[in-house]
């Protein structure tokens, strides 16, 4: 019943975005109106597009990638901000394009290394890319989707605008094969943690020209959080052991310097000092983190303190003065935020503790009673009156009303064990898809990692099978014989090859590079047991 709630909830919402909103980016509820918000790319409909299939809304699916393919240009003469375009449109144009031969769209041959929707994917990220021309790789936080970065434009962007990337522009290097996309999120999240303080903080704005930080405070909310959010993800989704360590060294100086009492203040990124002892509702996300990397019972105790705000006020303001206990001046809105949710959903899969399914029964109840208006659902301005603001974000329909079902539907495809699965022919052979292990990208999107493995355009793998050849006749002719460590090329290998054939390691054994073997890959075969999986060698010259 809370599950049909949820859905209800998101059909009044984006029925009256179509009714009277539509083409623009968002609705504006109080006036049944629509604006255009972060570009002109009809916005709420490609962020909605994967809850309607996750909602098992096939139909309605298919007529949105109609429209959307007719319908949305992105040689538009507007100051788009590169990372909100990047989460929202690349994010939600790719988790769309890689679901939708399960919603029953007619895929092109070579899917899901080409298609429609992967081709305004990477349509709109080639926007973005001027932006990362600068000296540090670190990106402006704004380009004009015409003319690329403006003149005047400021080199002062925040953190989590440098280092939330590498989830959709690896996703689309792998599926595009143009290793462009990747390089330049890998390199911006380098530039940051080079640029950590000696205690191993970083700040919330930097100066992406000369590297210097403006604002100093450190902390795991606003203008940090999706930074550390897609280390985790990113080393997930490419099985990426340094993104990992990376994240875990984060890990220890933010234990160290800014939690107390299960709380995460701000603290200044130099010294360590305490700067705000404040609570932010993008914070709430943390619990759900830390749940991915195993830390479950922390993750529950700051869960836990999140949701006491909650109660107290029936959603989260943006600002919580934590030793005050109450709001913070100009704070007070709940822009129907869904990180709380998020992290109730992550931790219900890993615990099953009831109390979690408690916080999205209040979530329902909250939402519908103080923001439900005629024409859809309104930011709640002030949580002390529940004043109103005549805004729906776009993150509404795409990210908390989805958590809340996938927090109440333990049967959905997103939450596939494995169990089930599609075997897809590729024109590099056979891949596995829609196993599960689905990764949601900062706007909730979900990326299927499998499917990186579908698409291998790159000439690494042709490169290493001819280094073996070569070393094999070359060896052959002096009686002496070494196998290079390669990557397992067995049936079905653009499935299962986790990390061998990347380009980073691909490149360092074509350079002949000394390279340990990864902990995360297949054990090496033998050489005439790897070659015969791939077929007949002949050994003389004919």
């Amino acid at each position: 019943s809370r599950r049909e709630r949820v859905r209800a909830m998101f059909y009044h919402a984006y029925e009256h975005y179509l009714e009277s909103a539509f083409p623009y980016d968002e609705l504006r509820p109080l006036t049944c109106d629509g604006q255009d918000t972060w570009g002109s790319f009809s916005l709420t409909l490609i962020d909605a597009l994967d809850t309607l299939l996750i909602l098992g809304n096939v139909s309605e699916f298919q007529r949105v990638v109609n429209v959307l393919q007719e319908g949305v240009d992105f040689d538009i003469d507007v100051n788009a901000s590169v990372f909100e375009t990047n989460i929202r449109v690349v994010g939600g144009l790719l988790s769309a394009h890689l679901l939708s031969r399960k919603a029953g769209v007619e895929v092109e041959a070579g899917w899901p290394c080409s298609g429609p929707l992967l081709r305004m994917a990477e349509e709109a990220a080639r926007k973005l890319l001027p932006a990362f021309q600068t000296p540090t790789g670190m990106p402006y936080g704004t380009v004009n989707l015409l003319h690329g970065v403006n003149p005047g434009e400021t080199p002062v962007t925040c953190t989590a605008g440098i280092g939330t990337f590498i989830v959709e522009f690896a996703t689309l290097s792998h599926l595009t094969g143009d290793p462009v996309f990747e390089d330049v999120a890998r390199k911006a999240l380098k530039a940051l943690w080079k640029n950590r303080s000696d205690i191993g903080l970083v700040g919330n704005h930097i100066d992406v020209i000369t590297a210097k930080w403006v604002a100093q405070d450190a902390g795991i909310g606003a203008g940090v959080d999706s930074y550390f959010e897609y280390l985790v993800k990113g080393a997930i989704l490419l099985q990426d052991k340094e993104l990992m360590s990376m994240f875990l060294e984060y890990n220890k100086a933010i234990k160290n310097y800014t939690k107390f009492d299960d709380w995460y203040l701000w603290v200044q990124m130099y010294k360590g000092t305490v700067s705000m002892p404040v609570f932010q509702s993008l914070e709430a996300y943390w619990p759900g983190l830390q749940s991915l990397i195993g830390d479950v019972d922390n993750a529950m105790r700051t869960f836990l303190n999140y949701y006491t705000v909650w109660k107290q006020f029936g959603g989260l303001p943006e600002f919580y003065n934590i030793p005050q206990g109450y709001t913070v001046d100009k704070r007070e809105g709940y822009p129907l935020r869904p990180e709380l949710i998020e992290s109730a959903m992550y931790l219900y899969r890993a615990t099953r503790d009831p109390t979690l399914l408690e916080l999205g029964r209040d979530a329902v109840e909250s939402i519908e009673k103080i923001s439900k208006v005629d024409c859809g659902f309104a930011t709640i301005k002030d949580l002390r009156d529940h004043r109103l603001d005549n805004r729906m974000e776009s993150f509404f329909l795409a990210e908390t009303i989805k958590y809340l079902y996938l927090l109440f539907d333990p049967d959905n495809f997103i939450h596939n064990d494995g169990s089930d699965f599609d075997v897809v022919v590729t024109p590099y052979g056979e891949c596995v898809l829609n196993a599960g292990g689905y990764i949601f990208n900062t706007e909730a999107h979900p990326i299927d990692p499998a499917a990186l493995h579908c698409c291998r355009r790159r000439k690494e793998e042709q490169w290493e099978v001819e280094d073996l050849m070569r070393e094999f006749y070359s060896q052959k002719k002096t009686k002496k014989f070494t196998l290079k460590k390669a990557p397992n090329h067995g049936e079905g290998e653009s499935a299962n090859d986790p990390e061998d054939a990347s380009s980073e390691k691909a490149g360092e054994k074509r350079n002949s590079k000394k390279s340990s073997h990864s902990l995360l890959s297949c054990p090496s075969q033998s050489f005439n047991s790897k070659l015969a999986v791939l077929g007949q060698v002949f050994l003389d010259n004919t």
